[in-house]
């Protein structure tokens, strides 16, 4: 299975054992990344089994993904529906295309499948979980659905 491949099966919801990581590169700037995952315009987006994802954002970030993942949860965002940035929460009433200081460093997320008998919001499909970190220091999550549009226009 190509890089492709994995990453459109994770945005359909398919790979619930896997994560995906987004690492801009202004933040990491390690050529051989693109050996495990697929080179998008500003950086590389890996998707791989949970555990080794884990591994791969914390040697990227030096932090756990899930503790980053907790710290992010206070503070919604939008993160893009093909998780390579975001909108900064921070950003809110700037004008954030044009500046520097809000761009997604690197984003974090898994998937979790349909599960009715929680409800809410996992009772309509298949969840994306995703959490990004802006240049300007703020941590930020998003999650959305994926038999649905989401608020983030994913």
């Amino acid at each position: 299975m190509t890089t492709t491949d994995k990453r459109e099966s994770f945005l359909a919801g398919e790979r619930p054992e896997d994560v995906a990581l987004f690492l801009a590169e202004s933040y990491v700037s390690d050529d051989r990344l693109e050996q495990f995952g697929e080179r998008i315009d500003d950086g590389v987006l890996i998707v791989v089994d949970g555990e080794r994802g884990r591994n791969a954002f914390k040697a990227a970030t030096g932090t756990g993904a899930m503790e980053f993942a907790g710290s992010a949860m206070g503070t919604e965002g939008i993160v893009d529906g093909d998780l390579t940035g975001g909108t900064c929460p921070e950003a809110a009433g700037e004008d954030a295309a044009a500046d520097e200081d809000h761009h997604a460093q690197f984003v974090f997320a898994f998937a979790e499948e349909q599960n009715e008998e929680v409800g809410g919001l996992y009772a309509d499909g298949a969840v994306i979980h995703a959490y990004a970190q802006c240049a300007c220091g703020t941590a930020y999550s998003d999650r959305w659905t994926l038999e649905s549009e989401s608020e983030s226009e994913n």
